[in-house]
């Protein structure tokens, strides 16, 4: 009986963490509990009165809250303000910066999948589709890359057409005479003509993506917008924004750049403005924008706008013709020719009215900054990369296809299918975060954590496939010339790796280090509480915060262990989720218990260090962004139907996330600076082993096949990308090639066979075969155009002799283009 009554005591006990049950649950059980054993264990009377003075002060602790939290939560929480570091304002700023989405669910330790599968598929609207499938056509028609970099820049008639099309502000509202595109439109656009144009994507996607437009749309006074917005719209002025300095790149809130209130003379008459002095580089746009946007830490010694003295980070907007400003020089940054360059001025006065939202926003730069960096982070880096990798997987997947060695298509390698299959389960998971994100961006969300998170993944994983193209492709990816579609998407990776917060900071300190703050149901409420200065106040939401913390973590920690034990068979998944896909949301609930116990556990055994941990603080990152992928996989293949044919993309992607995943918990685990703390949390996350290995090789062969034939999951995986349907260009080549090679190869086996058979005999078995009588004329022309395609597709390009492509030899490059 004794050990019965254990048994169920233990079992009601884990049920009621599992649940997270409320306080009166466990004082129930709990005093179920220590009143059973009393009655049926023989224990010595000091045991009894231990068990019951035990559970008496937990039962007080858990349901009488003044005295709790005088006796246990007020000397926590002053315990705390003494160890808490000062965080800046900048630091706060980024911190509250955006707002928490999906990503919450996953930490969470409990996903909404019901909630996940109820976010509306994102769509374009009537005029949005036909932006994209008319001028968007039509700039990708007459945008040619191979151009743009021979002549160093785009050709003015392209420039031209940008600018009468309203490419340069769709994130423009009409009333302002912009497009007033959603964000999925933007991303469409922008991935559609990076799929031809490197130049192109990148001058249509800064100006909107973070800079004036989009700061004066949330901040800018009515007149700077009457004034601003319709010229931008129109591109009667080309904007950039300025911010990274030579000494702040990384660490942008330390710029130097710096303004000093004073007096001066403004259009005849003393004003109270600034005079600015600083250095920028890197400022895509700058050569040739008409209106400057500045970042700089604006000062007040005389006091004339307050008290401060350190008024902090300001935004203004400066035409560039100002007396002072220095500004068309270029940087060349990998051989891409889209205008990005420095910008530079001393001592250069400007009234207070040039500030983004006039005086009063003064200082609220850093705060402007970072509130708008989520949206554009979330869309233009996630959509120039994707429409790279889907440039390189369609142009590659034709290629394998066509090339051949031995006698057999290069694809149909086993060796070349392990990087086909990389190349195809990478875009089909980009895409859907892309899209899923942009999708967020339309709903009103600001996720700054998510957007830090498709930032790095979708970067790095297009980094993986365009490596992966350049390696099937060999000796002619690394040729440049006009029929080569992918060496000038290889050279300019390292940009997309670079801007808008390297990659290595991303995933080191910004994914985890914000995410654990932003995204955690309780961190942020108790460090908002220790610097409340009301204490009353401060002591109900630390002692609320602090004692939901201490349930969240025993609920995940028993979830985790539970699920562990089980496989997570038992998971409930939503109704509308496809059965095939049923134990994808088992095990991602799964590692969302463990990692949200995990990332508990690294903050207590770590405090304030984990911040220096960058190695473990990334792994973690890793976790949450390898969860929201996978989210954003499952999601797509509901919005797409459930496309049968698609499957092995989606399985293929799911478990290499999760195996990435799952090492990551290992790395974390592994690398413990308790290895008490690291035993136990190996046995609990991972009690029976590590449920994921590496995609079989069955599956791998499986998607590599859906990127070397036409079909309609090729053309899903690829949608939205630029592709001609003649012969005018390389792609078009390829998918002219592929479908050609397609129709030769029962041709080409019949040939074969009778080769082997004796009845034909010489190098050119189509000519041989014909003569025989073993094909046709009709299928010998097949023969022939097939073989003329495809030396037209593997041929290298080459020049004459004397072609340097060094920037001061472009007269010569242009001579040859023409």
């Amino acid at each position: 009986m004794l050990l019965a009554f254990l048994a169920a005591s233990l079992l009601v006990l884990v049920a009621a963490a599992y649940l997270a049950a409320p306080a009166w649950v466990w004082t129930a059980a709990l005093g179920a509990f220590v009143a059973g054993l009393a009655w049926l264990a023989p224990l010595a009377a000091w045991a009894t009165t231990t068990l019951a003075v035990a559970f008496v002060a937990f039962a007080v602790l858990a349901n009488l809250v003044p005295l709790r939290r005088k006796l246990v939560s007020d000397p926590v929480l002053r315990a705390f303000r003494k160890v808490m570091p000062a965080m800046s304002q900048t630091e706060a700023e980024a911190i509250n910066a955006g707002r928490v989405w999906w990503d919450g669910d996953l930490f969470s330790g409990k996903p909404d999948w019901a909630k996940l599968l109820s976010f509306p598929k994102p769509m374009l609207s009537p005029e949005e589709q036909a932006f994209l499938d008319t001028e968007t056509e039509e700039l990708c028609r007459i945008a040619d890359d191979w151009e743009t970099y021979a002549i160093g820049d785009m050709p003015p008639h392209v420039w031209q057409y940008i600018k009468d099309k309203g490419f340069l502000g769709m994130i423009i509202p009409k009333a302002y005479g912009g497009k007033g595109f959603s964000a999925y439109a933007h991303s469409q656009v922008i991935m559609k003509l990076s799929t031809r144009c490197s130049a192109a994507a990148v001058s249509v996607m800064v100006p909107n993506s973070l800079g004036p437009a989009e700061l004066l749309l949330h901040y800018g006074t009515e007149e700077q917008k009457r004034h601003y917005l319709p010229r931008l719209a129109k591109g009667l002025d080309i904007p950039c924004f300025a911010l990274t300095n030579p000494h702040a790149g990384s660490d942008a809130a330390a710029i130097p750049d710096v303004g000093i209130v004073c007096k001066g003379t403004w259009e005849g008459r003393e004003v109270i403005g600034m005079r600015v002095t600083w250095d920028k580089r890197y400022i895509t746009l700058g050569p040739v924008a008409t209106l400057l946007g500045l970042a700089f830490r604006l000062h007040d010694p005389d006091h004339l706008l307050g008290n401060e003295a350190d008024v902090g980070i300001t935004c203004a907007l400066i035409p560039t013709s100002h007396p002072g400003v220095n500004i068309g020089r270029r940087h060349f940054p990998l051989n891409a020719v889209f205008q990005n360059g420095p910008n530079w001025g001393k001592d250069v006065f400007m009234p207070l009215e040039w500030i983004i939202g006039g005086p009063k926003m003064a200082g609220q730069g850093w705060r402007m900054l970072m509130e708008c960096l989520a949206a554009g982070r979330s869309i233009s880096l996630p959509s120039s990369n994707v429409g790279m990798s889907k440039l390189a997987v369609r142009g590659t997947g034709a290629y394998a296809r066509v090339r051949s060695q031995f006698r057999t298509p290069i694809g149909r390698f086993e060796g070349i299918e392990e990087a086909l299959t990389r190349m195809g389960g990478n875009l089909y998971m980009t895409d859907a975060a892309r899209t899923m994100t942009a999708g967020a961006i339309d709903l009103g969300e600001k996720p700054s954590v998510i957007s830090g998170i498709v930032k790095y993944h979708v970067t790095e994983r297009n980094r993986q496939v365009v490596n992966d193209a350049m390696d099937i492709q060999g000796g002619k990816g690394i040729c440049l010339g006009p029929n080569n579609f992918l060496g000038r998407a290889y050279q300019q990776i390292p940009v997309s790796i670079t801007v808008e917060g390297a990659n290595i900071l991303t995933r080191s300190l910004i994914i985890f280090g914000q995410g654990a703050i932003r995204c955690h149901p309780y961190v942020l409420k108790e460090m908002q509480a220790t610097r409340e200065a009301d204490r009353a106040k401060a002591s109900r939401d630390f002692d609320a915060a602090l004692w939901g913390h201490v349930g969240f973590s025993v609920t995940n920690a028993v979830r985790a262990f539970v699920m562990g034990i089980t496989g997570s068979h038992w998971v409930r998944v939503p109704a509308g989720a496809a059965p095939d896909t049923r134990r994808y949301y088992q095990q991602l609930t799964r590692f969302s218990a463990a990692f949200a116990f995990l990332s508990d556990v690294s903050m207590l055994v770590l405090g304030g260090g984990l911040k220096r941990r960058e190695k473990l603080s990334a792994r973690l990152g890793d976790i949450l962004s390898l969860m929201y992928l996978a989210s954003a996989a499952l999601k797509r293949y509901e919005d797409e139907g459930r496309q049968p044919a698609d499957k092995p993309l989606l399985d293929w992607s799911i478990w290499d996330a999760m195996f990435r995943a799952q090492n990551a918990f290992e790395g974390v685990i592994s690398n413990y600076p308790s290895r008490v703390a690291a035993w136990l949390l190996r046995r609990f996350l991972f009690p029976l082993g590590r449920p994921y290995v590496v995609p079989s090789d069955r599956l791998g062969h499986d998607v590599a096949r859906l990127l070397i034939e036409p079909s309609a999951t090729r053309d899903r995986l690829t949608a939205g990308m630029y592709v001609t349907r003649g012969e005018a260009d390389i792609i078009g080549k390829l998918e002219a090639a592929l479908e050609a090679a397609i129709a030769a190869e029962p041709i080409e086996r019949t040939l074969r066979e009778a080769q082997k058979a004796g009845s034909i005999a010489g190098e050119d078995l189509g000519r041989a075969g014909l003569g025989a009588g073993i094909i046709g004329a009709d299928e010998h022309a097949v023969l022939l155009r097939a073989a003329r395609l495809r030396d037209e597709v593997i041929r290298v390009d080459d020049f004459p002799p004397d072609l340097a492509l060094a920037a001061e030899a472009r007269p010569a490059v242009q001579r040859a283009v023409a």
